[in-house]
């Protein structure tokens, strides 16, 4: 999107960063502790704010989500139409949002080391925005972590039945400034009885798509199932629709999430630009 407009919000994150060992862990438990408290606090002083966390515990919890250390994942989006087709094996830094990006089968990478997007080898050429895609399948698989960071606002929305499960719904939306798409919303629905997400609507502001103002139409995104990994629940996948008239409406994407792993032994230096890669300018 994809969507996520690459809200960057995780990159507050990245002000307080972890101290790490040589192989780039984890060594400080007190910087996971503070980080959670200080979530904790702020969503728990807001009664909106407080369901999006009962669903960020349902899910294995914040303490978990940061102490397992960067995931990997493969993220498949397959547009229904015939449309562009991406699909990598991506690495991910929670807390900052540094990414490497792996096309399965080629010896193309891309990603984001925090301040620039880049591509490797300097000559290839991606079907993808590799700043904002760098970022946005990862903001997907991680709701509802990624909302327990600074600079976001939620208010409440009517419940919904979704497969014969009530929903509540739970709208999310960004301090100006705040990431590369403030303009971004999201609504997450959360079920009463499980605390667990089951999808999400949300629309796309981001400049580098619409540089005069303006956004995409809203869309569905039904959540296939949710797998566990090292105790957090993570989805296998989604079913994206047209968001038309309060309900969903085409079908036009299909997505596929898998392979997750947990990597708190990456070196030093995992997420920096390679050498021989060509730094992208601009949104």
């Amino acid at each position: 999107m994809n969507k996520i407009a690459i809200v960057l919000i995780i990159i507050l994150a990245a002000c307080q960063t972890p101290q790490k060992t040589e192989k780039g862990g984890f060594i400080d438990e007190s910087w996971i502790n503070e980080r959670v408290t200080s979530a904790k606090e702020r969503l728990l002083s807001d009664e909106n704010g407080a369901k999006v966390w009962e669903s960020i515990e349902a899910h294995g919890g914040l303490s978990s989500w940061f102490g397992n250390g960067p995931i990997r994942f493969q993220f498949d989006y397959q547009p229904v139409d015939g449309g562009t087709r991406r699909n990598t094996v991506q690495t991910i830094e929670q807390w900052s949002a540094k990414a490497v990006h792996e096309v399965p089968g080629e010896d193309v990478s891309f990603g984001w080391d925090g301040a620039q997007a880049w591509v490797f080898p300097d000559t290839a050429e991606l079907t993808v925005n590799a700043r904002f895609w760098s970022k946005t399948p990862f903001y997907f698989i991680g709701l509802p972590f990624v909302l327990a960071d600074e600079g976001i606002k939620y208010s409440y929305l009517s419940p919904q039945e979704l497969d014969g499960e009530m929903y509540d719904l739970v709208k999310v939306s960004y301090e100006q400034g705040v990431g590369d798409a403030s303009g971004d919303f999201y609504v997450i629905y959360i079920n009463q009885k499980t605390k667990l997400m089951g999808a999400l609507r949300y629309i796309v502001s981001y400049p580098g798509f619409f540089p005069n103002g303006g956004h995409s139409k809203e869309k569905f995104m039904k959540i296939n199932s949710l797998v566990e990994v090292d105790g957090i629940q993570l989805p296998t996948g989604y079913k994206t629709y047209w968001w038309v008239d309060e309900a969903p409406g085409e079908h036009i994407t299909n997505i596929d999430a898998s392979d997750y792993s947990f990597h708190n032994d990456l070196d030093q230096g995992f997420f920096d630009i390679p050498t021989g890669a060509k730094v992208l300018e601009g949104l």
